[in-house]
């Protein structure tokens, strides 16, 4: 049966994001059958001029269990 595992993060976070996907896959013995993704455009931040807030990232697993 095929399912999905969405996960979701932050831009400055993507290093930890790779961690936690590929640790749940690995756990989950998922036979994964495609990974897609999207990033929020950026948004200034009201902090400070030219400065710019992380986008939000959300990583969408289809796998087969």
């Amino acid at each position: 049966m095929q399912q999905v595992k969405i996960f979701k993060s932050i831009e400055s976070e993507l290093s930890g994001l790779e961690e936690e996907i590929n640790s749940w896959i690995a756990k989950e013995n998922a036979n994964v059958l495609n990974i897609f993704g999207n990033i929020a455009p950026q948004s200034p931040s009201s902090a400070g001029m030219g400065s710019f807030s992380s986008s939000d990232i959300l990583i969408v697993v289809l796998y087969e269990k």
